[in-house]
């Protein structure tokens, strides 16, 4: 059965999307003050990140990195970068992780500015599809299709996280509610009940005073 159009395009548009260069520039100053960049990653993702520092040891810079995850798991700290450093790994968890420089000038010389281009790729992004390629002895048609399955799988991948989350979501803010609801008429039966109780003790006073 054929998928409608506006579907394919959907799935076409999100295909692209992930494809897409995941690059980023940016000019690091020497302040010794962290810059960091965040992107989430589900887990047991293979992530690459790679940075291409200018500049060159002993120029009176130090271009340090670090790679870390929101639950405190710590997967590379390269010292004293430049030119190409690339650092592999597998994610331990459901989390954002950070990719950080930090630049500390040693000298008084240079330009106090290093330029950084990083590229993050995750997933089937990271993969050496080339050495795929070789090794199982694919066709460029057969290993764009490999490359595009997997990438419908992390995108399937994701949905079913994302749904799952808001399930829970959900099922929180029905709870909050239903909470919210019994304490609303606990609250409302309480202040009866002192109401009726004022009521009788101050009638019982005027009584005894004989106002009434």
């Amino acid at each position: 059965m054929a998928l409608p159009r506006a579907l394919l395009q959907y799935i076409c548009g999100i295909v692209l999307l992930v494809t897409s260069v995941n690059a980023l520039k940016l000019d690091l100053a020497a302040d010794s003050r962290l810059r960091c960049v965040r992107n989430f990653v589900a887990k047991d993702t293979l992530v690459v990140v790679t940075a291409i520092v200018s500049g060159s040891k002993g120029d009176g810079q130090t271009v340090n990195m670090v790679i870390k995850d929101a639950l405190g798991n710590e997967y590379g700290r390269p010292r004293d970068i430049a030119g190409e450093s690339r650092v592999v790994f597998t994610s331990h968890a459901d989390a954002a992780f950070d990719v950080c420089f930090e630049n500390i000038l040693s000298g008084g010389r240079g330009n106090p500015y290093r330029h950084i281009e990083l590229d993050v790729d995750i997933g089937a992004d990271a993969k050496d599809w080339s050495a795929i390629q070789a090794t199982e002895k694919l066709k460029p048609v057969e290993m764009e299709m490999r490359r595009m399955e997997e990438m419908i799988g992390e995108i399937v991948g994701e949905m079913d996280y994302l749904r799952a989350r808001e399930q829970r979501l959900r099922d929180t803010n029905e709870s909050t509610n239903n909470r919210v609801k019994w304490f609303g008429i606990s609250t409302t039966l309480l202040l009866i009940v002192l109401w009726g109780w004022q009521i009788m003790y101050l009638r019982a006073y005027f009584r005894s005073k004989h106002l009434i």
